[in-house]
Formats: C-alpha cells, sequence, structure tokens
C-alpha cells in the first residue's frame, strides 16, 4: 500500500471516529416532557436544530420518580434553574389562551426557556386536517377518496367556535367553575357520525352548540362587548380562525371522540372495498387466500398511524412553536 493512500485512509478513520466521538464534546441540552407520548413529539421539532456544537435530550422530568404532567415539567424546571443547558416542552392547554390568567399561565407565556405547542395538546396537531386523508391511506392502502375529511373538521370548528369563545371567556375570569371544559367537551362531542351522511353530524352539534350559547348568554346579559372584543383578540391578534379551533380544544377529546371514531369508519370502509376488490379479482382460491392474507397483514391500525403522523410541521402553531425554537437557539 503505497503512503498517500496509507494517509487517507487513516484520514477518513479519524474523521469517522470524530463523528462517533462527537457527542461528547457538543453541548448536552435537556428537553423536560410532559408524557411518554410526547419524546417523538419533541424529538421531531428539536432534531433540526441539533449541529456540530448542541444535542437535544428528551427526557421525562425525573429518573427516579414516575412524575409526569406539565407541573413536574416546570417544577423541575425551576428547581434546576431552567437555562441554554435546560428547558421545559410542554401543551399549551388553555394557558397560552388565557394570556397570563393564572400563575402557570405566566411562567408558561413569559419563561423563555419554556417552549409550548400552541395548540392545546400534540393530540390536535397529530389529527392536523389537511393530513387525515393521508393517513387513511397509509393505513388501509387504498387512496379511494371517502368523504373530503378535512373540509368536514374545518366545518366541525366553525360550528364550535362560538361556543370556543365563551369557554375562553371563562377561563380568563375566576368564574371557570361554572361552565368548564368538560361542559365544553360534552356538548361538542359528535355523537352518531354517518360516512352517508356526514352534514348530519354538523347540524346536530350547531343546535347542541346553540343550545349551550342561549345558556350563557341569559346568565351573562352584559358580556356582548366582552365577548366580541375576545372573539377580536382570538382571530386577529392569536390567529385563531373559526376553520382551526379545532387546534386549540382539549386534545384527547378531539382524538378520541371526533376523530378517531370517524377515521376508523373510513378505513373500515376502505379495507372492506380493498377486500371485494381482491375476492372479484382472484382467479383461484389459492390466490385469493394469499392475496388477502398479505394485504391483512401490510393494514396498520389508524390509532397507531395518528400517533406517529408528522404532517403537523406545516400547521400555523408549529410554525410559530419553530419561530420560538430559533429564537432560543
Amino acid at each position: 500500500m503505497n503512503r498517500r493512500l496509507s494517509d487517507n485512509i487513516s484520514s477518513k478513520y479519524l474523521e469517522a471516529a470524530n463523528r462517533l466521538r462527537s457527542k461528547s464534546a457538543r453541548r448536552r441540552i435537556i428537553a423536560y416532557v410532559e408524557s411518554y407520548d410526547d419524546v417523538f413529539f419533541w424529538r421531531t421539532l428539536l432534531s433540526p436544530y441539533e449541529n456540530e456544537t448542541r444535542y437535544f435530550e428528551v427526557m421525562l422530568p425525573s429518573h427516579n420518580r414516575l412524575e409526569r404532567g406539565k407541573k413536574s415539567v416546570l417544577m423541575n424546571l425551576l428547581a434546576k434553574q431552567a437555562g441554554e443547558d435546560m428547558i421545559a416542552c410542554v401543551d399549551a392547554d388553555y394557558d397560552w389562551l388565557i394570556q397570563g390568567a393564572t400563575a402557570t399561565s405566566r411562567e408558561m407565556i413569559n419563561n423563555p426557556y419554556v417552549l409550548h405547542t400552541y395548540a392545546y395538546a400534540i393530540e390536535n396537531l397529530q389529527c392536523y386536517a389537511p393530513s387525515l386523508h393521508d393517513v387513511c391511506t397509509m393505513t388501509t392502502l387504498n387512496d379511494r377518496f371517502v368523504i373530503d375529511i378535512e373540509e368536514f373538521i374545518h366545518q366541525y370548528s366553525i360550528a364550535i367556535f362560538p361556543l370556543f369563545v365563551w369557554s375562553v371567556l371563562y377561563y380568563r375570569s375566576d368564574r371557570y367553575k361554572e361552565y368548564t371544559i368538560t361542559q365544553f367537551c360534552n356538548t361538542i362531542e359528535l355523537g352518531g357520525f354517518s360516512l352517508n351522511e356526514p352534514e348530519a353530524s354538523i347540524s346536530h352539534l350547531k343546535k347542541k352548540v346553540h343550545r349551550d350559547i342561549e345558556m350563557l348568554q341569559r346568565k351573562n346579559p352584559n358580556a356582548k362587548e366582552k365577548y366580541l372584543g375576545l372573539k377580536h383578540e382570538l382571530i386577529e391578534k392569536m390567529g385563531i380562525t373559526p376553520e382551526t379551533t379545532y387546534l386549540y380544544i382539549q386534545g384527547h377529546h378531539f382524538f378520541d371522540k371526533v376523530v378517531l371514531p370517524i377515521l376508523n369508519k373510513i378505513c373500515k370502509n376502505l379495507e372492506m372495498e380493498r377486500e371485494r376488490e381482491i375476492e372479484r379479482q382472484a382467479v383461484h382460491d389459492t390466490q385469493r387466500r394469499n392475496e388477502l392474507s398479505c394485504y391483512r397483514h401490510s393494514v396498520q391500525d389508524v390509532e397507531q398511524m395518528l400517533k406517529k403522523n408528522t404532517a403537523y410541521m406545516q400547521s400555523g402553531p408549529v410554525r410559530r412553536l419553530n419561530e420560538d425554537i430559533k429564537k432560543l437557539f
């Protein structure tokens, strides 16, 4: 082996060795998150900001105790003195919406080392409306258009927006126990849903929303000015439009009670259609059995596909969150 070739190999070996050791030479930034489900979400968000000088380690608040939740994350951050090497990554919940009305809200909004989702929770972002057709396709390997799920979610959002404003109004005051998030969620639950008549679900929802609004207006006869002022603030200053309200309601409720039941029905329809197609096109029984077995092993669980959905990177809340990360690093 000539000397030049030998030197070249040695140089490449050292470069590779340095890359393998590079993590220990970079600054570690600990990112505390609320739960196991949050680890992948925040890893996805933070990875693009790693470079030759820093890397992130996303973890729960404590290795020693099974602590989870926003309160645990924020308390852990305060106790250990947050800074450039330690950040908190949390769901916004209503704390961003109420704009400092509580101590937790003030800490989340004002502490530069606390990053939050802007959307209520990661579940809302996993259900990002423009991506839901693709989720169904990934789940069933059938790209047929069943219903316009994106438009349905937008119509759902428009229907609940007036009541959502009332909900935020109550949570910005000391009267939040008089109209709770639980009551709000019970009203905006879809209940029955039919693929043949999706508009019937929206119509029924509007009636329930109108019933609650009439009740709240009777209880608050002088609140019109406050209500309109908050509505204007939500739309014009905070960027929450009627069409995107679904991103700011309770995440688990929206995921479990609205989106998942709809997608289950869509995916079941698509799977049955694909299986009928296989039954129809199979030349003989052995081919039919093999094709059905192959297809059934290929389909996925829609809930898991939703949890792995990362199309939210194009959403408004994540664009705002990325701006916060850029400012911090």
